[in-house]
């Protein structure tokens, strides 16, 4: 379970000083949907680099799993980061020199799994993702579509417990953003808890869970029933 207590986070720009976080208090439940959205410049996507312990608050406390992580020292935090969360974001973050395959494989060796096992993973991964014909292919050789599966297929790896989506289908046209998103909704449908950061309100609308904000604060936090 993901748990926030008075999270701030404050940036400066000169003589300006942006809370881009002000005291949230949240709880996200395992194996929820929950998207996230507001205008640009609400803290959407701050909020969600900070449970993915890419941000660090000024001020609060963030529990994961029952444990204090906020505090945690650098190297600690991203061992859980490997280990508990997944990555999905706009515009895919694949490094260009790296085939899908070694993008996919990544993690694995960040986390020294032995090279038989990587080859088996990646082998189904690739598999799972409908990209076993793009495996050699690097992402510029990708569609927009094919280089997102392969930034999902790299974030699923490790098998985390919660996937972090910011903007996932942003770069993509109307059919590849619906595929992505399929793919994205089918994982949750195993267990995962899926945070997704959006502006589209059709797809903020198919979570279980919408939580709005706006200058830096939760104006809304509603659940509903996805038939």
């Amino acid at each position: 379970m993901i748990r926030l207590s008075g999270i701030t986070r404050t940036f400066y720009m000169g003589k300006q000083t942006i809370h881009a976080l002000d005291h949230i208090d949240l709880d996200i439940q395992n194996g929820e949907y929950l998207a996230i959205m507001g205008p640009s410049g609400s803290g959407k996507s701050t909020l969600l680099n900070v449970i993915g312990l890419l941000d660090r608050p000024d001020n609060g406390q963030y529990k994961l799993d029952g444990k204090l992580v906020s505090d945690l020292s650098e190297a600690e935090q991203a061992q859980i980061r490997r280990e508990k969360i997944g990555f999905v974001f706009q515009s895919f973050h694949l490094i260009p020199r790296l085939s899908a395959a070694e993008n996919i494989e990544l993690p694995l060796i960040l986390s020294g799994i032995k090279p038989n096992e990587r080859k088996i993973r990646v082998k189904e991964a690739l598999n799972a993702f409908d990209l076993l014909d793009r495996a050699a292919h690097k992402p510029a050789e990708l569609s927009g579509g094919q280089r997102q599966r392969v930034a999902i297929a790299r974030a699923m790896i490790m098998h985390p417990t919660a996937i972090l989506a910011d903007e996932p289908t942003g770069n993509l046209d109307q059919q590849m953003g619906k595929e992505v998103l399929a793919l994205l909704e089918q994982l949750h449908q195993t267990g995962t808890t899926l945070i997704i950061v959006t502006h589209d309100r059709e797809l903020g609308n198919r979570a279980h869970r919408k939580l709005v904000l706006r200058d830096g604060k939760i104006t809304a936090d509603k659940t509903h029933d996805i038939n």
